[in-house]
């Protein structure tokens, strides 16, 4: 395989396609696909880009792959033949763009969400999904998640969306912020947070419901597989006015009736 192709195997290794994996070593999407799959040229043709070396660098360092794969001295893909835990990765490892090279928001609707935990970090999976686009929401990677149950009822009610935005650091996780947590043993969850990854490696789930039902629990810092900071949320309940409303209407309509019965002295 030439060097290109070589490239394209590393990329599929990862379940990632050419945007996702051109975020994860800090280049352009359109770098990588200039690199796999060419340049149109005025002939008709694609003309292949050969990549540099702070690209070749940055794949090695990222997916911890052997150098001898990639200049065709080994077989041998990934370094030292052992089996590669990417861990907690530092952008979403599959990501949807239109056809501009903007990144859409992944829309998970609650008939998606168990397979979601399986297809997360599969291209063919993540582009199944509803895709949209959403002003303001910039600078990062977001997804939208359909609430199911009532474990974070006060705030949010089974049905709403919250929009998330992908944590690239867990120690950028904030102490009593609402996110979506996707683990391996949980699935997807809506929670307030405790960070206690420095201290303790993990981190604390808690429920806004307070009916008894929904326990405080932690979660190991390996069993994390991506972590969502809800930024903005979409609703179908209109809350009900506080007790203040109620006792400001209240004056209101006697400062009204007080000003007529004035008026009509006068």
């Amino acid at each position: 395989m030439n060097i290109s192709e070589k490239i394209a195997a590393i990329r599929d290794q990862f379940n990632l396609n050419n945007f996702s994996f051109s975020k994860r070593i800090g280049v352009t999407g359109t770098t990588i696909d200039s690199i796999i799959n060419g340049r149109p040229q005025s002939d008709g043709t694609r003309k292949k880009t050969k990549p540099g070396f702070d690209v070749l660098t940055s794949i090695i360092n990222e997916f911890k792959i052997n150098p001898d794969y990639l200049f065709g001295i080994s077989d041998s893909m990934i370094k030292d033949n052992k089996s590669y835990n990417i861990g907690y990765a530092g952008t979403p490892q599959v990501v949807s763009a239109n056809s501009e090279g903007n990144e859409n928001i992944v829309f998970v609707p609650t008939q998606a969400r168990a397979g979601y935990l399986d297809g997360y970090g599969d291209t063919e999976y993540i582009e199944k999904l509803p895709t949209f686009h959403m002003p303001r929401l910039n600078n990062g990677s977001f997804r939208c998640f359909e609430v199911q149950g009532n474990s974070m009822v006060r705030t949010f009610f089974d049905g709403d969306l919250v929009f998330g935005k992908y944590v690239e650091n867990l120690n950028d996780v904030k102490d009593g912020r609402v996110y979506v947590i996707v683990s391996k043993n949980d699935g997807i969850v809506l929670k307030r947070v405790i960070n206690r990854i420095e201290k303790r490696g993990k981190l604390i789930l808690k429920s806004d419901n307070k009916d008894g039902n929904y326990p405080t629990y932690t979660i190991n810092v390996d069993e994390i597989m991506e972590v969502w900071y809800v930024t903005m949320y979409a609703s179908k309940q209109m809350p009900e006015p506080v007790d203040v409303y109620d006792r400001l209407h209240d004056l209101e309509s006697k400062i009204v009736e007080l000003q007529d019965q004035i008026n009509s002295q006068n």
